[in-house]
């Protein structure tokens, strides 16, 4: 009786583990799958994050040229920017203002910047970013008679 016992027993164990191996089998298939389409995913969202952080930054930056665009050309007038890049020496500011005939508060307002910013200049204390430089060198296209009727337009402008 025992050996039909035990028999019996083996038996059904053997089945039990047949048929649970046949369902963790597929279980193991679909979880293998899913762990393929999570990792995929993963993925992509970290492209897609990194395309946003690149969008975010192309359109701060094209909004901080647009900025300074219309910044540094709005003051200087009509004269287009040739696209030449421009050097900044302390002593030819000084000496072109000079030649002008302007004062450092005169001088800076055609570029929007003020005269105490124009004196450091000359002096050597500070320089000027490539955008001021730029704006510099327009201002260094202008004809003398253009530059003192824009300095007339401004001071006729401006509230001060």
């Amino acid at each position: 009786m025992t050996n039909i016992a035990s028999a019996l027993k083996a038996e059904i164990a053997r089945v039990a583990r047949k048929e649970i191996r046949a369902e963790i089998e597929g279980l193991k298939k679909a979880s293998a799958q899913q762990r393929t389409v999570i990792a995929q995913l993963r993925r992509e969202l970290a492209l897609l994050q990194k395309a946003l952080k690149e969008g975010q930054r192309l359109a701060a930056a094209q909004a901080r040229a647009a900025g300074r665009a219309s910044s540094s050309s709005e003051p200087v007038g009509s004269i287009e920017d040739d696209g030449t890049p421009r050097r900044f020496s302390a002593k030819r500011l000084a000496a072109h203002r000079t030649k002008l005939g302007l004062s450092a508060a005169d001088y800076g307002k055609l570029v929007a910047i003020s005269g105490a910013t124009i004196y450091n200049w000359e002096q050597g204390k500070t320089r000027p970013s490539p955008e001021q430089v730029q704006a510099l060198g327009l201002v260094k296209l202008m004809s003398p008679t253009a530059v003192k009727a824009r300095v007339a337009e401004l001071a006729s402008s401006s509230p001060d």
